[in-house]
Parts: C-alpha cells; structure tokens; sequence
C-alpha cells in the first residue's frame, strides 16, 4: 500500500520559547494531514468527518526538534489498525530528510444526529482496511494515575478552542496540559530562558467531550518517574465540582543537564514516596 503524503506548512506562530516549533503546534499537523488523508481516500472515508468521527487518544513521540522554515513538514500517514468501531492511523514526520516524530491516533464514529458512538460500516472497514501499512510500534507507556499530592492548575476554556462539532478541538487539550506542566516546572526548577526543556513523548487520552463554559476546569499533575535528567508528569484534566474526567496524560520531559539535587527535591514535592526515592 502507498502511504498518504500530505505537505504541512509551518507558521511562526507555532514556535515557543525556546525558538522550536512547539510539542503542541505537532498535534495540529496531524489533524491537517488526517483530514487531507481522509477527505482525499474514496467518498466513505471522507463522509467519516461529516457524519462525525472523534479522537479517543493520541500518542506522539518526539525525535528530533524542528525549527520555523518556509519548508512544508513531510507527513506520512496509513491506516494502522481497524476493528469494529474504532480505527488508528499512524504518522511519520519529516523535517527535509530527518524524522522528527512519530505518531499514532485512535479514533470512533459518531453518530452527530443521534449524539452518540456508532459502529464502522462494512463499507467504511473496508476502505480503511485498504489503507492499512505496517511500521514500528511506538515505545510503551504506563498509563500511571494521578496520585496525591497532585499540582492544581485552573484552566479556562477560550471560545476560539472549539471546532466544527461544537466542542473542544482535540487539539487542544495537549495546550491545556502543557500550561499545567509549565505551571509545575516554573514552581519546581527555577526555570531560566538559557535552560531547555524537551517534550520526548507525550500520550493524551480523551474520555468525554469538553464544552466551553466560564467557571474554569482543573488540571491536576503529579511525578510519576524521575530520572537522572528527566521526568515522567501524569495530569488529569477534570472538573473541580464534580470530579468527572474529561482527559487522561503522561508527559516525558528531558533536559540538557541533569537535574539538580534541588530540583529532584522540588519536584518530588508533586510525587508519591515509591518516587521521591528512585534513583
């Protein structure tokens, strides 16, 4: 099977602090080529994005950082897995010839009309099936709780975060945890602009969908693993009233030096003990 090629220009905008393109932006070129990949298959793949389809999780690997160009990244995506009512797809990305990440979306059908998960049609896995390509699994990923003490972040939903179905774009949600995370590491490192900080691996998994609203969500961050110059967030995007779960993550952030024993000792302050004394 030939993978599905999909060109993604970069926009300034998309860089962060430290003068690469942001872990977050990543996620929105998926979402631009999975939509060019399904709207560009046969008339039943792209009927999937009008009659509703929603992400259930995303895992993204980061390999190498990217710098603003007026070069298109290179995309390649294929069907990597079908089964009943759910699909995957999968991605490379390419910076000129350096692969830069690797990816992996789980997605559902959803029926719009009635407001709720549906099965693939026979039709619909077939051409799905017909786009499948195999490639290396990703590296797994303990999906490890929240534990208490947990960091508190309030976080407002921005009318501009919705997309066509009404609710919170998917997208989105890697922006929500990673102004939890920059929260904790400003609260635990001593950031300074010469330190740098990357995002190697970041899983998301969507629960329910997130409606705007004006009292703020929560974010809740603990330390899952701590390394010897890096360290394992879990967060939990949730409502504060309720205690209901909109959103489930692990984040692996590493760093150019190691940690200090100060900054092992702050951010243990957001770990269990099973952490605090891991070497």
């Amino acid at each position: 099977m030939t993978r599905h090629h999909y060109l993604c220009p970069m926009r300034w905008g998309d860089m962060d602090a430290q003068g690469h393109i942001n872990n977050s932006a990543f996620l929105d070129y998926l979402q631009e080529g999975r939509v060019d990949f399904l709207l560009g298959g046969p008339p039943e793949m792209g009927q999937l994005l009008e009659t509703g389809v929603l992400v259930a999780s995303h895992q993204v690997e980061y390999l190498a950082p990217v710098t603003f160009s007026e070069r298109p990244l290179r995309l390649e995506l294929w069907v990597d897995q079908v089964g009943a009512s759910r699909f995957a797809v999968g991605y490379e990305v390419y910076d000129g010839d350096v692969l830069a990440a690797r990816a992996r979306t789980t997605a559902t059908p959803y029926d719009l009309a009635a407001g709720r998960l549906r099965r693939l049609t026979e039709v619909e896995r077939g051409c799905l099936t017909g786009a499948m390509d195999t490639a290396t699994p990703l590296r797994p990923l303990a999906r490890l709780p929240v534990t208490e003490p947990a960091h508190r972040y309030p976080l407002v939903v921005r009318w501009s975060d919705l997309d066509s179905y009404g609710h919170v774009n998917n997208v989105k949600f890697y922006d929500y945890v990673q102004e939890a995370r920059i929260a904790v590491m400003r609260a635990t490192l001593g950031w300074q602009p010469e330190d740098v900080w990357l995002v190697a691996r970041q899983d998301l998994e969507y629960r329910r969908p997130l409606d705007f609203r004006i009292a703020p969500y929560e974010v809740r961050t603990s330390v899952s693993a701590l390394g010897r110059r890096s360290f394992t967030l879990a967060a939990e995007l949730g409502d504060p009233a309720d205690a209901s779960v909109y959103a489930t993550a692990r984040t692996v952030v590493v760093g150019t030096a190691p940690l200090t024993p100060d900054q092992r000792a702050a951010l243990s302050r957001w770990a269990p003990d099973t952490v605090c004394g891991a070497g």
